[in-house]
């Protein structure tokens, strides 16, 4: 069994890392270069870039911004946000970043998925899916352009979509779970798991080391993203793992 991966994020708007809850509500939470290299030392397993507010202003991902945080640190770094064609991976992948998180543009042109796998290799891709339960379905629905507008997709249907159109790791964001603390979101994230045979990364709602343990053992999750609580050293990344070893989960 592949060792369990924890993950930081950093969600970047003006050139600052923010977080809010439900997607609202952002406050400042510090430089992002700094917070890369101290998570790198940390023992972060990966690092993830997402710049928020790139699809919503119709511009390209911080390139600068992207160039010295990849230069700080020595783990796997994705970087997502404003990113609508194979020129913009490439782009971001001679800037430094070694994975691309694509998700409002999938949506609107799942070809993108494709053409990106073909050039890059699917393990350069991860298509991000921020989903909200919907009452009336039943099921989860996904949402584009940083959680502010439906589209009318089945969460499932879709990560199942990308996976055959060549995305190598999914990361499931709970739009009801983030920035609750209240822990992972085990259905979702239970359900898309089972349903792929390629990675899927947990987000949203970390609060406790507990949730961790959770998220591993009852949802089948590769790996775990959080933000607010390492931002604001709730907890470090290594307390997370020392917590998951004594409980069995296999980590590095």
């Amino acid at each position: 069994m592949l060792a369990k991966r924890i993950i930081p994020c950093l969600d970047v708007k003006d050139g600052r890392v923010v977080k809010g809850v439900n997607f609202v509500n952002l406050r400042d939470a510090g430089d992002p270069v700094e917070l890369a290299a101290t998570y790198d030392k940390e023992g972060a397993d990966e690092l993830v870039f997402l710049d928020i507010s790139a699809s919503v202003e119709g511009r390209a991902t911080m390139i600068e911004v992207v160039k010295r945080t990849a230069g700080e640190i020595t783990i796997p770094f994705t970087v997502g946000g404003g990113i609508s064609h194979v020129d913009d991976m490439k782009r971001l992948l001679r800037a430094g970043a070694d994975k691309i998180g694509i998700n409002t543009a999938a949506v609107k042109n799942p070809s993108l998925v494709k053409d990106g796998a073909r050039k890059f290799g699917s393990q350069c891709i991860v298509v991000a899916i921020d989903a909200k339960f919907n009452a009336e379905w039943g099921e989860w629905e996904v949402y584009t352009h940083g959680g502010r507008q439906t589209t009318g997709i089945k969460a499932l249907e879709w990560a199942r979509e990308v996976e055959r159109l060549g995305a190598g790791e999914i990361l499931l964001t709970s739009m009801d779970a983030d920035g609750t603390k209240d822990g992972f979101d085990i259905k979702l994230t239970k359900a898309v798991s089972e349903s792929l045979g390629i990675p899927v990364i947990a987000s949203g709602g970390a609060g406790r080391i507990e949730h961790f343990n959770e998220v591993f053992q009852q949802a089948s999750a590769d790996a775990a993203l959080a933000a607010t609580i390492f931002h604001y050293k709730e907890m470090t990344i290594r307390e997370v793992k020392d917590d998951l070893r004594t409980k069995g989960v296999e980590v590095r």
